[in-house]
């Protein structure tokens, strides 16, 4: 049985609008970046991070695609983001925060810091966008691999998110006068080019047909846990060192996810236990995270509670209805 293309419908719909607000959710707030009173910043977030997701999903689901183009996808996003519109990817003091994001593992030739860019390519790519449609796809998982909308809705979300990367980038060039190189702009626009043609130029999405041994979801969330953990704990300071750490963790991670999909045995709550691993690796890191907005340290923890609270809800929610799912022989999905 194959999984064919759904019409849209009301619960897609939904579904669409709760990635729309997941995704900036995740990103920025259970991160713990952002404190619960700028909630309400939800609506300048959305359109950028959740515009991004939603048009990365939808456009890789409809192609027939997978996770690969996906996550690909979401490397191009990050540069985005980071390199041309909060340009933080070469700015020595990102709207003077005296943060010295590049400082550690400085690459002079290019003028980025490796650890900086290694780590916005991690938190963009399997946070920002990856875990958010997780999530999300975890809650419709019998929906998990169509397309939520039609053209005119995905014109629609490409018109939000081009409206807001332009507010970001305006933000930016208001509170900083800091201006990358057009030679570091051209830099990162080819590789994103790469990145978005490389996502589709691989093969749709095929049938699992690889037999051998399928970690239980238990296993593959606490990996993703653990992984998260690592990737969010290591220490800048350590400079080459913590480049050097992030990038064993994705060589490891990486492959190791990719040859496990592929069997037979990997089922929907995997892919979704991998997300929920993730996000409450966000939403632990948040109790340390230092808030960009200055704030009452009570209040702060009050809305990091409540953010992981939250996020365990969704992942409860979306256990039970991906763990009902199974994969048919031809690669589609059928609920046991």
């Amino acid at each position: 049985m194959d999984v064919t293309t759904t019409a849209p419908t009301k619960r897609n719909l939904s579904a669409v609008i709760t990635l729309f607000f997941v995704a900036p959710l995740v990103a920025e707030f259970l991160l713990g970046d952002l404190p619960l009173k700028l909630l309400p910043a939800l609506i300048m977030l959305a359109p950028m991070y959740g515009g991004g997701a939603v048009l990365i999903r939808e456009t890789v689901r409809r192609t027939g695609r997978g996770w690969p183009s996906i996550l690909l996808l979401g490397a191009a996003y990050a540069l985005i983001e980071e390199g041309f519109s909060t340009q933080s990817l070469f700015n020595h003091d990102y709207l003077k925060m005296h943060m010295h994001l590049l400082d550690p593992a400085y690459i002079s030739a290019l003028g980025i810091g490796g650890w900086w860019t290694l780590f916005m390519l991690n938190v963009h790519t399997f946070w920002s966008i990856g875990v958010s449609i997780a999530l999300v796809e975890g809650l419709v998982p019998e929906a998990a691999e169509s397309p939520w909308m039609g053209r005119v809705g995905d014109a629609v979300v490409a018109v939000l998110f081009l409206l807001g990367v332009a507010a970001s980038t305006a933000f930016q060039m208001k509170k900083d006068t800091f201006r990358a190189s057009h030679v570091q702009f051209l830099g990162i626009g080819v590789v994103c080019l790469v990145l978005i043609f490389a996502a589709f130029l691989l093969p749709v999405r095929s049938a699992r047909t690889k037999r051998g041994f399928a970690p239980s979801p238990w296993l593959t969330g606490s990996l993703a846990l653990v992984a998260g953990l690592i990737v969010m704990q290591t220490s800048p300071h350590l400079g080459w060192g913590a480049f050097a750490i992030l990038l064993v963790v994705d060589a490891i991670f990486v492959p190791l996810t990719v040859l496990f999909s592929e069997r037979i045995g990997w089922r929907p709550v995997h892919t979704f236990s991998l997300a929920a691993g993730g996000a409450i690796a966000y939403g632990l890191h948040a109790f340390i995270q230092q808030p960009l907005i200055p704030g009452s340290v009570l209040m702060v923890r009050i809305g990091n509670v409540i953010f992981l609270a939250a996020a365990i809800v969704v992942i409860v929610v979306g256990a039970k209805r991906s763990s009902r799912l199974t994969v048919s022989p031809s690669g589609g999905t059928l609920n046991t």
